[in-house]
């Protein structure tokens, strides 16, 4: 058993065998490596040699063609991935030291499939810049399982990924001058050893204090309107 996973592990193929793998022409395989959609394949003299990891490429190349992107967009796609964080940083991300996010990983495909029609190179380069993703060789990993929802249920509701993700930007801003202000709070008044301890009393503080603003918000622009009288 051991044998077999090891060379399930190392499986190379010809130029052919791959073609035949991914089930598409000798000639369209050529094409996607003239194009840099594949990444270069082992040689042994004349001979090129390609893996799963091309195999997988492949079939990402096909089911995002059939979601409608074009070779064109498709690499464009991959060259962001490859010059995306690798996922070795993601403790660093956010300095996650503390979170309780949960990071999910996704295919190419899963990830188009949560932002349809969203995921051009200019949105995943601010996702890769904003620290929500990062790549593990094909495989993408998104920083938040919370974040990656409700961003995605944001754009089914007609908000585009670009004007979330500027959004997330700002929040971001006001979220480190928040995580500042309580830091410093417990830290004069504690010690630097209690701020792990009271997070969650300052999360609360936060959540019920944008509530609250956001109540205020919203009477505040139906008011004028509330408070009109029918002209005699």
């Amino acid at each position: 058993m051991a044998e077999t996973q090891a060379a399930r592990t190392v499986r190379e193929y010809r130029t052919a065998e791959l073609a035949e793998a991914a089930g598409i022409p000798v000639r369209t395989l050529r094409f996607y490596r003239e194009r840099k959609l594949l990444p270069p394949p082992r040689r042994e003299g004349r001979i090129a040699w390609y893996d799963d990891h091309h195999l997988a490429r492949l079939r990402t190349i096909a089911a995002l063609l059939e979601r409608g992107h074009t070779l064109g967009g498709i690499a464009e796609l991959t060259a962001a991935f490859e010059n995306g964080r690798d996922v070795s940083q993601l403790g660093e991300l956010l300095g996650m030291g503390w979170s309780e996010e949960t990071p999910v990983r996704l295919t190419p495909e899963a990830l188009a499939d949560y932002f349809e029609g969203e995921v051009t190179p200019e949105n995943l380069a601010a996702s890769l810049d904003l620290g929500y993703l990062a790549t593990d060789g094909d495989e993408i990993v998104h920083v938040s399982r919370r974040l990656l929802d409700v961003s995605s249920a944001l754009v089914r509701e007609g908000v585009p990924l670009a004007a979330v993700l500027e959004t997330g930007r700002r929040v971001r801003a006001h979220a480190d001058a928040l995580a500042a202000l309580f830091t410093e709070l417990i830290e004069e008044h504690l010690s630097p050893e209690a701020v792990p301890r009271l997070r969650p009393l300052a999360k609360s503080v936060v959540e019920a204090e944008l509530a609250m603003a956001m109540d205020r918000l919203q009477a505040s622009r139906s008011r004028p309107a509330e408070s009109q009288t029918p002209s005699s």
